[in-house]
C-alpha cells in the first residue's frame, strides 16, 4: 500500500476504485508521478497532475490497462531539481513504478534523464520545450520548436515585419528555442535586432524594456518561464511598448491572458497544441470531464493534455506490447502506428525520435484578453530529428542535440 509522506502523496481515489474494480489478485500497473505541485512553476503544472488522474480513473473505470489496475506514484518535486533526482531514484528503485511521467522545465529533465536511463526506465515528457532529446526511455508528447517557430514565425514576419526581438529565460529551452527562432528568422528573410537571456527569478523588466524600445522591431519573441519571469508583460503593458508577441511558451502554459490585466497581453500570438479555449467536440469534453472533476481549476492548459493524452498512449503501448516492459513497447513504437486523439487533436509516436505530431493552433489574444485562431496546422511532424540523425530504431545516442550541434549522421 502506498503511503503518504512528505513530497508524495497517493492517489486514494484512483486506488480505491481500482480495488473495488480489480479484486485483489489483479496486479497493478504503477505509474510515478513527479511533477511540480508547489514551487515556482506549480501554476502551470497542477494541471498535469488533475489530467493524469483524471485518465487513471476514466482507464480504471473502464477495466484498466490490459485488465490491470492503473495505480499513480505521485510526488511533488517542488520545482527542485535536486528533488527530482532524489525521487525518481525512490520511484524506480524502492516504489518499482512501471513508468514515469516527469517534469516541467528542461533544467529538471535533464536532471532526472541520466537516471532514468541508469535504471533503464520509461519516462514520458509532457510538456513543451527546445527540441533535441534522442533517448530511447523517453517519450515527448509535448510540442517542439520545428512544430511551433516553423509555422508561427512565417506567420509573424509576413503580417507584421522582418525586425525581431528575442527576450528568453537564461537556461537551456531558452538558450536553444532562440537558436530556433535566429535560424527560421534568417530562412524566412528576417533579421534578428535584439536579443537577451533572462536569469530565471528576476522580476524586473525596466532596462530590458528600454532595449526593445532603442531596437524598434516589429515584434517580439517571448520566451519567459515562470512566474518572476512573467511580470514582463504588465510592465510592458504600463510602458506602452504596444508590440505584437509571439511566443511557444506563453499562453498555452501559465495562462498569462487570464492572470494579468487587459491588454497587457494584447496580440500576443502563440502556437499551441491545445488551450481550453479550442472551439472543438473533442475539447468541450474534454473541458466538461475535466471541470466536472476539477471545479477549481484555474485554466486547463496544453501541458493537461499533453498529460491526459500521455496516460492513453501508454496504454494502447501496454496492451499491444502485452507488457510493461520497456524492449516491449519500444517494438511497438517501431511500428509507426501508435496514435490517440487527443483533447487538440490527433497526436502519433514518431518512431525515429518518439516525439508526437500535432495540430498547431494559431492562439491570438485580443484587447480583452480572448483568445481566437486564425489558423491550425495539422499534422504537424516532429520532422527535425529524424532528419538531422536521430533514428532510435538503429542506435540509442541518450543524447540532445541542437541546430548547431546535430547528430552525428550514423544516428
Amino acid at each position: 500500500m502506498l503511503r503518504t509522506s512528505r513530497g508524495a502523496a497517493s492517489a486514494l481515489g484512483v486506488l480505491l476504485l481500482a480495488g473495488a474494480a480489480f479484486g485483489q489478485d489483479a496486479e497493478p500497473i504503477k505509474l510515478g508521478v513527479l511533477e511540480d505541485q508547489s514551487g515556482d512553476f506549480a501554476l502551470a503544472t497542477i494541471g498535469k497532475v488533475h489530467a493524469i488522474q483524471l485518465a487513471a480513473e476514466e482507464i480504471n473505470a473502464a477495466g484498466g490497462i490490459d485488465g490491470r489496475p492503473l495505480e499513480l506514484v505521485e510526488y511533488d518535486t517542488q520545482s527542485d531539481n535536486t528533488r527530482y533526482q532524489e525521487f525518481m531514484r525512490r520511484a524506480l528503485q524502492r516504489d518499482k513504478v512501471d513508468v514515469v511521467f516527469a517534469g516541467f522545465s528542461s533544467a529538471s529533465r535533464e536532471a532526472y534523464r541520466p537516471i532514468v536511463n541508469q535504471f533503464d526506465g520509461l519516462a514520458f515528457y509532457n510538456n513543451q520545450y527546445e527540441g533535441g532529446v534522442c533517448d530511447a526511455n523517453m517519450i515527448v508528447t509535448g510540442a517542439v520548436p520545428e512544430q511551433q517557430f516553423s509555422t508561427l514565425l512565417p506567420y509573424m514576419i509576413e503580417n507584421y515585419g522582418p525586425n525581431v526581438y528575442t527576450i528568453a529565460a537564461d537556461y537551456n529551452f531558452g538558450q536553444i528555442s532562440a537558436e530556433w527562432v535566429r535560424n527560421i528568422v534568417a530562412e524566412n528573410g528576417g533579421t534578428m535586432v535584439g536579443e537577451e537571456f533572462i536569469p530565471l527569478g528576476v522580476s524586473q523588466f525596466s532596462q530590458t524594456i528600454q532595449n526593445i524600445q532603442g531596437a524598434k522591431p516589429d515584434f517580439v519573441v517571448t520566451l519567459l518561464v515562470g512566474t518572476a519571469q512573467a511580470s514582463y508583460y504588465e510592465q510592458a503593458g504600463a510602458a506602452n511598448l504596444n508590440l505584437p508577441m509571439a511566443s511557444s511558451v506563453n499562453v498555452g502554459q501559465g495562462y498569462e491572458h487570464k492572470r494579468f490585466t487587459p491588454p497587457s497581453l494584447k496580440d500576443m500570438y502563440a502556437t499551441v497544441n491545445y488551450v481550453e479555449e479550442i472551439d472543438s467536440p473533442a475539447s468541450k469534453e474534454f473541458v466538461e470531464k475535466f471541470r466536472a472533476k476539477f471545479p477549481d481549476e484555474p485554466y486547463i492548459n496544453q501541458e493537461a493534455s499533453n498529460s491526459y493524452a500521455a496516460v492513453y498512449l501508454y496504454k494502447q503501448l501496454v496492451e499491444r506490447a502485452k507488457s510493461t516492459e520497456l524492449a516491449e513497447i519500444r517494438k511497438v513504437i517501431a511500428e509507426g502506428d501508435v496514435c490517440v486523439d487527443g483533447p487538440g487533436g490527433q497526436m502519433c509516436i514518431d518512431p525515429k525520435s518518439q516525439h508526437v505530431s500535432h495540430t498547431i493552433h494559431l492562439a491570438h489574444v485580443t484587447e480583452d484578453h480572448s483568445v481566437e485562431f486564425p489558423t491550425k496546422w495539422e499534422a504537424i511532424k516532429p520532422y527535425w530529428l529524424g532528419e538531422a540523425g536521430c533514428d532510435l530504431t538503429v542506435s540509442d545516442p541518450s543524447e540532445q542535440y541542437t541546430p548547431s550541434n546535430p547528430p552525428p549522421a550514423n544516428g
